[in-house]
C-alpha cells in the first residue's frame, strides 16, 4: 500500500486492557505501518506490555492526559495517516483494509475520515448502539455537523492536517470534552467524510471517566461551546445557541447554577430566538424567563422524581 497508517494509543495504567487492543491491532488484514503507545506516567506495567507487543513507547514524565499524549505521538509518527484509539477499546479486523480502500479513492478530497463503531456494554457484551453519523450532512458542512453532534475519537486523520491545526486542545477546561473541541477545530479547516461500516468497538464501563465525572464533562462542554462561539458565533449563531441550551440542561441537573446562567446568557446573546426543548409547561415558562424555567424544572424533578438524579 502506498499510504501508511499509524495506530496511536494514549495509555495510563492500561495494563488490564492494552493487550486486548494490541491483539486486535495484530489481527488486521493489512498491518499498521507503526504502532505507538504514549505511557502517561503509569504506575503499572503498561510500558512493558506495549514493548512486548512490539509497539514504540513514548514515556511521559508527568501525567498530562489523553490530549497531550496524542499530540506527543503525532509529533513523532512517520505515517501519512493517524488513528488514535483509547487503550480500553478495540479494533475489528477490517479496520486497516477499509481505511486503505478509502484512502486510495478519497485522499485528494478529504483530510479526515470519521469511522462508525459499535457501542458495547463491557459487563454484558450487549450492543447498546452504533455511531451512525449522517454522511450527507457531514459532507455538506463538516463544521456545522461537528458543532451540532458528538463525534467521538474514532477517526482517521491526515497527519499534515492534524499538525496544521495544532492537534488537540490541551486546555484543562476542555479536558473532558476534548474530542468535540478537536473535531470543531479540525472542521474549521478541513472537510470530513464518513465510513458507515463498523470498524471499531467502543466499550461502556460503569466507572468510566465520563460516568465518574459528570460535572467536569458538563462544564467542559460549556467551555468548548464558549470557545466555539468566540470563533464561529457569527457563522453559526443558531446552532451554537441551541447547543448551549442543551448544555444548560445538563448543568442544571447537576445544580451548577452559575454555569447554567452563563450558558443561557451566551445562548441569548448569539441567537435570542433559540427555543428550548421539553414539556409544554417548561417551554411556556422559558418564554418568560429561561433561567427560571430550568431552576423550577430541576426543583420539581428533585422533589417528585428524585430517582432521576441518583
Amino acid at each position: 500500500m502506498s499510504a501508511t497508517i499509524a495506530l496511536c494509543i494514549p495509555a495510563y495504567n492500561a495494563a488490564w486492557c492494552l493487550p486486548r487492543l494490541l491483539k486486535s491491532a495484530r489481527a488486521q488484514q493489512i498491518p499498521f505501518n507503526e504502532i505507538l503507545v504514549y505511557n502517561d506516567y503509569s504506575t503499572d506495567n503498561t510500558s512493558e506490555i506495549a514493548q512486548n507487543f512490539g509497539a514504540k513507547v513514548i514515556e511521559g514524565q508527568v501525567n498530562k492526559g489523553c490530549s497531550g499524549g496524542k499530540n506527543a505521538m503525532a509529533q513523532v509518527v512517520t505515517s501519512d495517516w493517524i488513528h488514535f484509539h483509547d487503550a480500553d477499546d478495540e479494533l475489528l479486523p477490517n479496520f486497516t483494509s477499509l481505511c486503505h480502500q478509502w484512502i486510495s479513492k478519497n485522499k485528494e478530497q478529504y483530510e479526515v475520515l470519521i469511522l462508525n463503531y459499535s457501542y458495547i456494554d463491557y459487563d454484558t457484551q450487549q450492543t447498546l448502539g452504533l455511531g451512525n453519523y449522517n454522511k450527507k450532512e457531514m459532507n455538506s458542512d463538516s463544521l456545522k455537523y461537528a458543532i451540532e453532534n458528538k463525534i467521538v475519537n474514532f477517526g482517521l486523520y491526515h497527519t499534515p492536517a492534524f499538525l496544521a491545526v495544532g492537534g488537540f486542545d490541551t486546555d484543562k477546561n476542555v479536558l473532558y470534552n476534548e474530542d468535540k473541541a478537536f473535531h470543531i477545530r479540525l472542521a474549521g479547516r478541513f472537510d470530513f467524510d464518513y465510513l458507515a461500516e463498523v470498524t471499531c468497538l467502543n466499550y461502556h464501563y460503569t466507572k468510566s471517566m465520563s460516568q465518574s465525572n459528570l460535572w467536569e464533562c458538563a462544564h467542559a462542554n460549556y467551555c468548548v461551546l464558549k470557545k466555539t462561539a468566540d470563533l464561529y458565533g457569527d457563522l453559526y449563531p443558531q446552532s451554537i445557541s441551541l447547543e448551549l441550551l442543551k448544555c444548560a440542561t445538563h448543568l442544571a441537573s447537576l445544580q451548577d447554577w452559575e454555569t447554567t446562567k452563563k450558558a443561557i446568557s451566551l445562548s441569548r446573546l448569539l441567537y435570542p430566538e433559540a427555543k428550548v426543548s421539553g414539556s409544554s409547561y417548561f417551554k411556556l415558562l422559558a418564554g418568560i424567563d429561561k433561567y427560571m424555567a430550568y431552576w423550577v424544572r430541576e426543583k420539581l424533578i428533585r422533589t417528585f422524581k428524585p430517582e432521576f438524579r441518583k
